[in-house]
C-alpha cells in the first residue's frame, strides 16, 4: 500500500516536479507478465525515478547497505527502501551472484517487473561498463523478455556523492524487449551468458549513446581508489620515527 502512496502522493509527483522527466519507449514495457527491465546506473535517483513514471509496480535489488544503517535513522531508512520496491542483496562474498539470482526469479516468478543494474554498481564517471552475467541467468532461468532501458541526464542531475539533487532534465528511453528464448536450457553456458550479457548492454549502449568501457566498474573504481591513496601517499610522505 505505502509503494503507491509514495508512486502516486509523495515521492511520484515531487520527482516529476523537479526532474519533469521525458519517457520514451514506454509501450515497450509489457502490460502484464514477468520482465526484466536492465538499465544503466548513473545516480541515486534511478531507483526512484522509474517506479514513478511506470505504470505498473518494479522491484529493484538494491545493496544491502542501503537496510542496514545502525539506530532509528536506519530503520526508517530500510523501511522506506522495502516501501520503495526495494529488495535488499548482499554483495559480499562469493556466493552474492547466487543470492542475488534467487531474489530476482522470486519476484519474476509472481509475474512481476524485475528491475536490475547489470553494471552492478553506479557509474561514478557517467561512462557505461562491462555488464555481470546475472541479468542472462534470470532472462533464461525465468524465461522472461529483457527490456533495455537508458537514463539520461540523472549523472548530471545527482552525481556519485550528491545528496540533493540539481534541476536537470531527464529522460527515460526504453527498448524493444529483447527475446532470448533461443538460448532455453543453456544457463550454464558461461559463452552463451556472456554473449546474451553483451546484447543488452548493446541495446542499453544503443540507448544511451554513452561512452562504452569493456571493464567491470567495480575494478575500475577500485583501481582509482587505490591510485588516489598512493598520490595522496606520496604527497604527504610519512616522516621517519626518531
Amino acid at each position: 500500500m505505502f509503494y503507491y502512496v509514495l508512486k502516486y502522493v509523495i515521492l511520484g509527483p515531487l520527482l516529476r516536479l523537479v526532474f519533469r522527466p521525458k519517457i520514451e519507449g514506454l509501450e515497450h514495457v509489457p502490460a502484464e507478465g514477468a520482465a526484466i527491465v536492465a538499465g544503466n546506473h548513473l545516480s541515486f535517483s534511478d531507483h526512484f525515478l522509474m517506479p514513478a513514471i511506470l505504470k505498473r509496480r518494479i522491484t529493484f535489488l538494491a545493496k544491502a547497505e542501503y537496510f542496514t544503517g545502525p539506530g532509528i535513522k536506519g530503520r526508517l531508512t530500510a523501511y522506506f527502501f522495502r516501501s520503495a520496491g526495494q529488495i535488499p542483496v548482499d554483495r559480499s562474498g562469493k556466493d552474492a551472484g547466487q543470492a542475488a539470482i534467487r531474489e530476482g526469479l522470486g519476484v519474476l516468478s509472481k509475474d512481476e517487473l524485475l528491475g536490475i543494474y547489470p553494471e552492478g554498481t553506479r557509474s561514478h564517471d557517467g561512462r557505461l561498463y562491462k555488464g555481470k552475467v546475472g541479468v542472462a541467468v534470470m532472462a533464461l532461468k525465468a524465461q522472461v523478455p529483457v527490456i533495455p532501458c537508458a537514463m539520461i541526464g540523472t549523472f548530471e542531475a545527482q552525481p556519485p556523492g550528491k545528496k540533493i539533487p540539481n534541476i536537470h532534465p531527464v529522460v527515460i528511453r526504453f527498448g524493444k524487449p529483447l527475446d532470448f528464448s533461443r538460448y532455453a536450457g543453456m544457463e550454464n553456458e558461461k559463452a552463451i551468458l556472456r554473449a546474451i550479457t553483451d546484447e543488452i548492454m548493446y541495446a542499453i549502449l544503443s540507448l544511451s549513446e554513452q561512452e562504452y568501457v569493456d571493464r567491470y566498474a567495480a575494478v575500475v573504481k577500485a583501481e582509482e581508489a587505490e591510485q588516489k591513496a598512493a598520490e595522496k601517499g606520496r604527497k604527504f610522505p610519512r616522516l621517519p620515527l626518531s
